[in-house]
């Protein structure tokens, strides 16, 4: 059998896996670097990169070690090559290439991004071409996947992506990083209905999606409340979490209802799949699977624990590539990598690239 090993350090995680080309996953092993950052506020990335520079091999080592096979075992090594915060892309990176020389091993550089959209094939074989709703990180995007490099973009933030605006809205909340489970966790405990948030962009055609409103709406609903009572009490936190993730749940079920009509149009395929971080929340996956239904498209979505970055989607984005003869002369880290390489940019671009 054919073994990947797959190496992620594209934000604040340090993870490494085995994975076979038969779709069976060895070992998966994450190095969270919550408590590093947790009296910031937010991911500071030299530390997020000094924290990867020292956990690579670790990570690496315990991955081996759990799948039960040596270095020498492995076929190929794949690794993200961005996009992401640079210090631990190059991090990353640079490891790999140590680890690839030193072995003789083939070695193939990974989108972060494909990585996620690919996922659904490493967990339920879904066959080319399906829709894809990818929520990870500081990205939102509906991606038409018409194979292991061929993306197509069907509609994208124009702002904040959903992960930003649930950090950002725990932020203004008072409660720790990472914002969107804990944001989830109190909503459980409110009512969605208590206030009247707006729903960004449903009165435009398009996929196109805007989160950054929603951020604003709250904290001015919160100022409201301090301002009459002198603060806020827990539920008046509760039903403000409730109300805000209400709305992004309503936007993302209402644009992928639109998505999943412009995909049947495009390729008559009836699978739609969620893919990232925020792809974790339980009132947002339930109102994708509304729609999907709604649309007659079978809705499918990983486990939870390979919807928030890992190695395991590394190792089979980098298996999909090789296999397809989707090699690289060199390999560079990118802090910006676009998977629709002739879409416009959505959210600007520079000397360094178009963001998305």
């Amino acid at each position: 059998m054919t073994l990947i090993l797959g190496i992620e350090s594209s934000c604040d995680d340090t993870a490494a896996a085995v994975v076979g080309a038969d779709r069976v996953i060895l070992s998966n092993r994450v190095f969270s670097q919550t408590d590093l950052h947790a009296d910031f506020g937010g991911i500071v990335p030299e530390i997020a990169a000094r924290a990867h520079a020292e956990r690579l091999d670790i990570v690496a080592e315990a991955a081996l070690a759990e799948a039960g096979v040596m270095l020498s075992d492995i076929d190929l090594i794949a690794v993200t090559a961005g996009p992401g915060l640079i210090g631990g892309v190059l991090s990353g990176v640079m490891f790999a290439k140590g680890l690839a020389a030193g072995a003789g091993k083939p070695l193939i550089g990974v989108n972060h991004l494909a990585g996620h959209a690919l996922t659904p094939r490493l967990t339920d074989g879904v066959p080319f071409p399906y829709l894809m709703l990818l929520v990870s990180g500081g990205h939102c995007q509906f991606l038409a996947v018409t194979g292991p490099d061929d993306f197509t973009r069907m509609g994208s933030t124009i702002d904040d992506a959903p992960g930003e605006a649930f950090d950002k809205t725990a932020k203004l909340l008072g409660l720790p990083q990472p914002g969107g489970p804990l944001v989830e966790a109190e909503a459980a405990n409110g009512d969605p209905r208590r206030f009247a948030f707006p729903r960004p962009l449903l009165d435009r055609p398009g996929c196109d999606m805007s989160f950054s409103g929603l951020k604003t709406a709250l904290r001015r609903a919160r100022d409201m409340i301090v301002e009459e009572k002198g603060g806020i009490t827990r539920q008046d936190r509760a039903e403000l979490c409730a109300s805000f993730q209400q709305a992004v749940a309503d936007v993302l079920a209402r644009k992928t209802a639109r998505a999943l009509a412009a995909f049947t149009e495009l390729h008559g395929a009836s699978t739609i799949a969620v893919a990232g971080g925020v792809a974790a929340n339980a009132t947002i996956r339930a109102g994708l699977q509304r729609a999907a239904d709604e649309a007659g498209f079978t809705f499918t979505a990983p486990p939870l624990k390979l919807c928030t970055d890992n190695g395991a989607m590394i190792a089979w984005a980098g298996w999909e590539r090789f296999d397809a003869g989707l090699t690289e002369d060199t390999l560079t880290a990118r802090p910006r990598w676009p998977l629709d390489k002739t879409a416009v940019p959505m959210l600007g671009s520079g000397k360094k690239g178009a963001k998305a």
